[in-house]
């Protein structure tokens, strides 16, 4: 049976670990914000009314085209494509191809920060292969011109940061929502993640401080996964509502 991602790329580490998926999600909740089409998440109202509830139906899509055989995977993308389209035809207009790569890159690059943070120094063949992924999925999304080395990758990423992110008022407006969902502890475990994980010019924009306190827990809670104890700084940390939904992201 073909599978739409090789069952030995790193992507299939990378998306079948709880922890480096919520960081990812931390990370693009931050440029989500910040996107200067944040306008289209507010048209839905899907993503301000339940940021976690919209995190896990995103993972669930990941999940759907990262571990499944090619067929199943193809049939994921269409159907996200067809989501994109039915708000595009309620809203009389389309969403900038711009707006697509913005979100396909941001993946591509918190899935590699996420692991590195988490795991281990990711070599330039892993980050090619992360890329390669990431690039199948956008060129059935139908995304043109998508960067084919890593290098391009980069310079590609960063003028996108440059140009497409902006501080605006459904910034503020999302982040009161990830405070009013999340409650005041877990809100600011969330900021003190995105500090650990964002660009420095994503970080400034936001005006976070340069040093996460939570650098020195990482040590600290890579100790407890090494021993099989991870488990239990989740239990506390985790929202309980959502554990389940979080248990299921492991694949074994």
């Amino acid at each position: 049976m073909e599978h739409f991602v090789d069952k030995n790329s790193i992507v299939r580490e990378i998306w079948g670990k709880s922890d480096t998926i919520l960081l990812v999600f931390a990370g693009a909740s931050a440029e989500f914000a910040l996107n200067k089409t944040v306008d289209w998440l507010y048209f839905t109202g899907k993503l301000p009314k339940d940021p976690l509830g919209r995190l896990f139906t995103t993972v669930n899509y990941a999940k759907s085209i990262v571990f499944s055989e090619k067929e199943a995977a193809l049939k994921a993308i269409n159907n996200i494509n067809k989501i994109h389209g039915s708000v595009e035809q309620s809203r009389g207009q389309n969403i900038p191809e711009w707006a697509y790569k913005d979100v396909l890159f941001m993946l591509i690059d918190y899935s590699i920060r996420s692991y590195e943070l988490l795991q281990r120094p990711l070599s330039i063949t892993e980050k090619q292969d992360v890329l390669d992924v990431f690039n199948k999925v956008g060129s059935r999304m139908g995304i043109k011109n998508l960067p084919l080395s890593y290098s391009d990758f980069q310079t590609a990423r960063q003028t996108h940061l440059d140009q497409n992110l902006e501080n605006s008022k459904l910034t503020q407006d999302l982040y009161q929502q990830y405070r009013k969902h999340l409650g005041f502890f877990r809100y600011h475990l969330l900021l003190e993640s995105q500090i650990l994980l964002l660009p420095d010019s994503v970080r400034q924009m936001l005006s976070l401080r340069k040093a996460s306190l939570l650098t020195p827990m990482i040590s600290v809670y890579k100790l407890f996964r090494s021993i099989n104890l991870d488990w239990m700084i989740k239990e506390v940390l985790l929202p309980s509502a959502y554990k389940q939904d979080i248990k299921r992201m492991n694949v074994t």
